[in-house]
């Protein structure tokens, strides 16, 4: 191993030898070698270690590993520069080498050592004795080594084959003992000025708020006796807030063991006095509490003000007689531009500010009843982010975020912090965030031994959380906005979607695909079918495919939640809780610890641990509620330890709404589509008849979606004795009024011709029954006929034909010919003369009947008509019935491009030739 040097630096101390923390993440064998071969003097008290992969966002979680490291042990002078230093090192190595870097960071009795290595030896720092360049110190090269030199004690670079170790040593600042705050010593010129007689006025107050006590100097400076204030309220003299910010109110003030700040204190001539004043609570020998307020004039502050601890770099940035925002003495310059970062570096002042070992800030609700988790420091913040808690936790004034609270021990009042919960935290101090005396947030920074804060540190905090609170609010403001807007193209776009669909299961599919990822991980839609019976689980849908049966299975063992009509979202827990529980007996069952006979695992029992994984987190349920009545629940999950934030939760039930009525629009229009394909097939014949030596086809198409029946309908149906009756008719119009009609002919038809009537008669009847139907009558055409098979292979026809396309009769020698002659149409007046006429058709004749339909098949201004008819069907010349309907059909087909809007129908039948079956 080879132990370089930069000239100016010390020599390092041996390191210890000892094996490496449990925490420290990095393989086994070469990486490990390198660090237990060698060994330091010093006394190593603790160590911290962690690995970070090649990549960009390392830099930040080194950062932060370091800044959580040294806080946990107390070095908070040290904290920045070894931030800087880690940070330059680190980026060598994962931005500019291309390798992992490891960090390890050593406490002794003299202070911090924190080595960076990484995995490109080649990239050599010259040696002792070498003359060394390092450049300027705008040029990104080399800037870590400056770097180290100019902040570091001790530092130096250490190398073996496969690694590079970049070190440096911080010494540990003296500190006075008993020293609890101290200035530098002034010359006179700076000291703050003072009347001839620095006057404080002392006034006691008792717990009521009246005044008890009033010195002197309370007379001199304000202009009454004690005789004129004693036994009146304070706050009949404070003139509150004086100083702009002031979020805390007197009679609140006057509750803390301890504060400090400005106001104003009305003198006996009228006139506002500022004053400066420090709050000491105390009681007597009897218990009885009472409040000891110290008044100086408001430039006289210097005599009673508790130097506040802020950033070293905060008076630095600034130049002499330079106005200093408070804000940016708190946050530093720059501050952050967005609402994560803002509140991020918000936490981490006030950890740092206080010495805690964690930090954490809430935001209120618009309905400023729930909190909710946005920042934090030194906790898990995978698990708390998001997490909500309520604003009135229980009663008295440590129960509520409105008011600062101090607790010493919160092993003592379990329960009292419930963010803190499993966080090994015991003391905490809590400030609410207020704009304008409305709650926005609250600001806490915590601490793992007890008894570590009391109303002094309550005060800083305190007056630092008004600094930040109006930033806070615009920043969350900003970003609410940004969220809205995209939440209305979000659910614009959702809309349009929802509206393009009435199929059920297409709904189901798009309710899921729209919630999945943008709003949860997981999705589960449970739909009603009526009010009686129990929800039933219809689509699960998450962003990873591979875990969509493993969620089915989970949530199939679980009672699906209850129906409450009540709007918004509620926490569902039985999924999570189910995941733990299988979860558990998986790991059981793997170490045979189930106390089973056998411990084999059957495939497909319970869910996965990666399924328990995939639904351990927050869960809540949204209702589906259309036209007043509960169709459904949309469940929407997170993994393990996430929670849903309230904007997220508020975009969710809106399109809960939307989907609901979505949902339930399909429902309506499927059984509605049921009902009429019902209905309408009820008026098409059951089943063509096989009747003997004549072949029967038809072909019927309805114009317009979904319908099956239209004003066309076409019947062949036995008579009597070997006779057939066939019909095909049109009804004027298409549509359900058209079908009505087309249902009245065809039972009709089939009514009076079993009654023996002829053709003509029947006719007549049915048009006078068309007629008996008044306003809702329609006229009609109709071809209706009786066919009768002959015994020498020959068929005999009596047609008539009323206002219908005629027939036409196509022969074995491929002539086309009409079949009949036209009467008039039904429906239109009362006293019709039909009459009948025979046509016999031949073995190999074939007989085609259309509707208009086909006859009237348009392109442009072209249409088929009956000539063009008969020409198609001059082609069909030795075709059975089925193949002449084919063609017939095709052949209309492919005469337009245009879907058909009229109804069509065609009926064939042919008389086979002596020489076919």
């Amino acid at each position: 191993m080879t132990t370089g040097l930069i000239p100016g630096g010390q020599p390092p101390n041996p390191r210890p030898t000892g094996a490496l923390p449990q925490q420290r993440r990095e393989p086994a064998g070469h990486a490990a070698q390198h660090v237990e071969n060698r060994s330091r003097s010093s006394v190593i008290t603790a160590r911290a270690a962690a690995s970070f992969e090649p990549v960009g966002r390392s830099v930040a979680s080194a950062r932060s590993f370091v800044r959580d490291t040294l806080q946990g042990w107390g070095f908070a002078d040290i904290v920045d520069d070894a931030v800087v230093l880690t940070s330059e090192l680190v980026t060598n190595a994962v931005v500019h080498a291309g390798t992992s870097a490891d960090v390890l960071c050593l406490r002794s009795d003299e202070g911090v050592r924190i080595e960076v290595a990484d995995r490109y030896p080649e990239r050599e720092i010259p040696l002792q004795g070498t003359a060394v360049n390092m450049g300027s110190p705008d040029r990104e090269g080399g800037r870590g080594l400056q770097l180290c030199a100019a902040l570091a004690g001790r530092w130096g670079v250490e190398y073996i084959p496969t690694h590079k170790t970049v070190w440096f040593q911080l010494d540990l600042p003296a500190r006075a003992v008993g020293t609890r705050a101290a200035g530098p010593a002034l010359p006179s010129e700076l000291l703050p000025l003072a009347d001839s007689r620095v006057r404080v006025a002392v006034v006691q107050v008792d717990r009521t708020g009246h005044i008890a006590a009033w010195n002197e100097d309370a007379e001199d400076l304000f202009g009454y006796s004690a005789e004129q204030v004693t036994g009146k309220p304070l706050t009949d003299l404070a003139a509150w807030p004086h100083t702009p910010g002031t979020s805390t109110g007197i009679a609140e003030a006057l509750r803390l063991s301890r504060w400090e700040g400005s106001y104003g204190i009305r003198a006996s001539t009228g006139r506002v006095t500022p004053v400066y004043a420090s709050h000491l609570r105390v009681r007597d020998t009897a218990g009885e509490p009472s409040t000891v307020c110290l008044l100086v004039r408001d430039h006289e502050r210097a005599v009673l003000q508790t130097p506040l601890r802020g950033p070293a770099s905060d008076s630095s940035t600034r130049s002499e007689g330079q106005n200093t925002d408070p804000f940016e003495v708190f946050i530093g310059y720059p501050a952050p531009d967005d609402l994560d970062g803002l509140l991020q570096r918000t936490v981490e002042r006030a950890r740092d500010m206080l010495d805690g070992d964690s930090a954490f800030l809430l935001l209120a609700t618009d309905d400023e009843t729930e909190l909710e988790v946005r920042a934090s420091t030194g906790l898990p913040s995978a698990r708390q982010r998001f997490a909500r808690v309520p604003v009135e936790a229980g009663p008295g004034r440590y129960g509520s975020a409105r008011m600062p609270a101090v607790h010493d021990d919160l092993t003592a009042v379990p329960g009292a912090v419930p963010l803190l919960n499993g966080t090994g935290m015991r003391s905490v101090v809590t400030v609410p965030l207020k704009v304008e005396g409305r709650l926005t947030g609250s600001l806490g920074v915590a601490a793992e031994a007890p008894g570590r804060y009391s109303n002094e540190e309550a005060l800083r905090l305190q007056f630092a959380a008004d600094r930040i609170a109006l930033a806070v609010e615009s920043a969350r403001l900003g970003e609410l906005e940004r969220l809205r807007r995209g939440s209305l193209n979000f659910l614009v776009e959702a809309s349009d979607l929802l509206a393009g669909t009435l199929d059920r299961d297409q709904t189901l599919a798009l309710m899921a695909q729209m919630t999945v990822p943008t709003l949860a991980t997981w999705c589960a839609v449970y739909t009603i079918a009526h009010q009686a019976s129990e929800p039933y689980l219809s689509y699960v849908l998450h962003e990873d495919e591979e875990l969509i049966d493993g969620i089915k299975s989970l949530l199939s063992k679980i009672a699906p939640p209850d129906p409450v009509p009540t709007p918004g979202a509620r926490v569902w827990s039985a999924p999570g809780e189910m995941a733990h529980q299988a979860a558990l007996r998986s790991s059981m069952r793997s170490l045979g610890l189930s106390g089973s006979q056998t411990r084999q695992v059957t495939p497909g029992i319970g869910p996965t641990l990666a399924t328990a994984s995939a639904v351990g987190g927050e869960t809540v349920v949204l209702p589906l509620v259309a036209r007043n009545r509960v169709i459904g629940m949309l469940t929407l999950g997170k993994p393990t330890d996430e929670h849903f934030r309230q904007e997220i939760l508020e975009l969710a039930e809106d399109l809960s709404r939307r989907a609901a009525l979505a949902l339930d629009n399909a429902r309506l229009y499927s059984e509605r589509t049921a009902i009429s394909q019902s209905l309408q097939r009820s008026l098409l014949p059951p089943e063509l008849p096989e009747i003997d030596g004549v072949e029967v086809e038809v072909i019927y198409r309805a114009a317009g979606e979904g319908n099956e029946v239209g004003g066309d309908f076409y019947d062949v149906f036995p008579i009597r004795d070997g006779a057939y009756g066939f019909a095909i008719g049109d009804v004027c119009g298409t549509g359900p009024n058209a079908a009505a009609v087309t249902g009245l002919a065809r039972h009709a038809l089939r009514l009076l011709a079993r009654e023996g009537l002829t053709g003509p008669t029947v006719l007549e009847r049915l048009n006078s029954a068309i007629l008996d139907e008044g306003a809702r009558s329609r006229f009609l055409t109709l071809l209706y006929g009786e066919m009768r098979p002959q015994e020498d292979g020959s068929a005999e026809l009596k047609v008539v034909c009323a206002g219908h396309p005629l027939p036409l009769r196509l022969r074995q020698d491929g002539t086309v010919e009409p079949a009949a002659e036209p009467q008039p149409l039904l429906g239109v007046i009362e006293d019709l003369e039909l009459y009948e006429q025979t046509v016999t058709l031949d073995p190999g004749d074939v007989l085609l009947c259309v509707t208009d339909g086909v006859t009237e098949r348009r392109e442009g201004a072209r249409m088929l008509g009956d000539d063009g008819l008969a020409d198609v069907l001059t082609t069909c010349t030795g075709l059975t019935a089925g193949a002449v309907a084919a063609r017939i059909m095709r052949a209309v087909e492919r005469f337009a491009s245009d879907a058909p809007s009229d109804d069509m129908a065609i009926l064939a039948m042919r008389v086979p030739g002596l020489h076919q079956d």
